[in-house]
């Protein structure tokens, strides 16, 4: 069941009789991998003066580091046609106050949003699709009419339940009449139409900030490392990227009141070297604020290297799917959380998104690529109800807690199966700490802080989150 208000009253006040404790109590949530347990509100627990556990977590909020935009799903055109065309008024309310609202909902806080088709589209267009795909670079033929139908409307939606929501955008290809084989799928962006296209991702920001959607950052192409055979996509390597953002994209936008930030990569951690090429190109390293990433290939620990080597460039995980292959199958919500939630955090990442928000029950709709995909939560087609998959549990279990602005913080201590990553949200002082088990079997532990001393068992194959303010020094 999603999380609710009643749920959250019901914790706070669990337990409030009996044996004052010395120190302060904490607030206690668990979904274990079968959802038998679902966000479930547990009974507070105190921090006291026992002896730690073998398996001991230590939180100091005092040593932070990257303050957190927040976690979130993408828009796809799938995703909001779906919410805007096969749920009622009602459901569909109901879902996006669920999904965004702060008032009981998981409160998502960043958002991604494609310029022109995705594999997660009903058909393959871009934002220019002249007559004969004739060369039009005067973008006489611009328009975001494609979006005004379920995109536009789901976005601003969404923004009105939580204004403070962040909404990045990217590109899967250049309009066809742009690229080296005047096809969406497949092909590079020739260089004589650099300047064009600049133009193109300019006209979408504008465009979508008059309809009340202002964009926070763009990424000049999704997976640029990958010609897709079925769905659009552009080849746009590191050499590319940097000539494009340095002497075209960057000067555009550096005059703009309230432009958008450039994020580089938008693909896999198993090629940094990517993006250090562009973050060592000394025209478009200045105007690249962030490294976006993607899960699919190497490890969340790539991300840190190139944090340390640029520490005023920021970190972000743009795009994870969960769904039907392996290592998910096996590794279920506790690798979804670990790998993404967690993993991503304690590597720098100050947003951290899953890919489509909504899919159907049969993993669609989609124009190509991923078949067995899966959405946060799947919407049926024909009766518009709602099921929350894993992924809906990992956001939920950091979303709803961590709010815009808070500090990750230091949280230390060797688990073996425990992972874990810890927050302080700077508007009241409460620490949250996330925490999976992936053993087959119940581990105890103890987590510290501030001197003081919570024991706790966590169930076998769980996700936990722990919200206590500490005791004032």
């Amino acid at each position: 069941m999603p999380f609710t208000l009643s749920v959250l009253f019901a914790a706070m006040f669990a337990g409030a009789t009996g044996t004052a404790h010395a120190g302060p109590r904490a607030q206690v949530w668990i979904t274990t991998s079968d959802h038998r347990q679902a966000m479930r509100a547990q009974a507070p627990v105190a921090f006291d003066d026992s002896s730690e556990r073998r398996i001991h977590i230590e939180v100091n909020p005092e040593q932070r580091f990257q303050r957190m935009v927040g976690f979130g799903a993408s828009i796809t055109d799938s995703s909001a046609w779906l919410i805007q065309h096969r749920m009622s008024p009602d459901q569909r309310d109901a879902l996006l106050r669920e999904l965004f609202g702060r008032d009981g909902g998981l409160g998502l806080s960043f958002t991604r949003l494609t310029i022109g088709a995705s594999d997660f589209s009903r058909h393959h267009y871009s934002l220019d699709d002249p007559p004969g795909n004739q060369p039009d670079p005067e973008l006489k033929h611009f328009s975001i009419e494609p979006n005004r139908g379920d995109v536009v409307p789901v976005t601003r939606a969404a923004l009105a339940i939580n204004p403070q929501l962040q909404v990045m955008a990217s590109p899967w290809s250049a309009p066809a009449w742009m690229k080296s084989n005047n096809s969406l799928i497949q092909g590079a962006l020739r260089p004589e139409y650099y300047d064009a296209f600049a133009r193109y991702l300019l006209k979408f920001v504008d465009a979508y900030a008059a309809e009340g959607i202002p964009i926070f950052a763009l990424t000049v192409q999704n997976e640029p490392d990958f010609e897709p055979k079925d769905y659009p996509g552009m080849r746009l390597n590191a050499p590319a990227r940097a000539r494009f953002i340095g002497d075209h994209l960057g000067p555009l936008l550096a005059g703009r009141k309230n432009a958008p930030q450039i994020f580089d990569w938008d693909h896999n951690w198993d090629k940094p070297q990517e993006p250090l090429g562009v973050l060592n190109d000394p025209a478009a390293g200045k105007y690249v604020s962030a490294v976006a990433w993607h899960c699919y290939g190497g490890a969340v620990e790539a991300q840190t290297p190139v944090h340390e080597a640029f520490p005023d460039k920021d970190a972000y995980l743009t795009e994870c799917s969960g769904g039907d292959w392996e290592p998910i199958i096996s590794g279920g919500l506790t690798l979804q959380a670990r790998g993404q939630v967690i993993g991503a955090t304690r590597n720098w990442a100050r947003g951290v998104l899953f890919w489509n928000l909504a899919l159907d029950q049969d993993g669609g709709p989609h124009a190509g690529g991923c078949d067995t995909c899966r959405g946060v939560v799947t919407i049926n087609s024909d009766t518009g109800e709602v099921s929350r998959t894993d992924e809906y549990y990992a956001l939920a279990h950091a979303s709803r807690f961590v709010r815009p602005g808070a500090s990750r913080v230091a949280s230390e201590g060797e688990g073996g199966d425990l992972d874990h990553v810890a927050f302080r949200n700077e508007d009241d002082g409460s620490l949250v700490l996330v925490m999976t088990n992936s053993a087959n079997r119940t581990r105890r532990f103890s987590i510290g802080q501030g001197g003081r001393t919570l024991r706790y068992a966590l169930p076998a194959r769980s996700l936990a989150t722990f919200v206590w303010t500490p005791e004032a020094p």
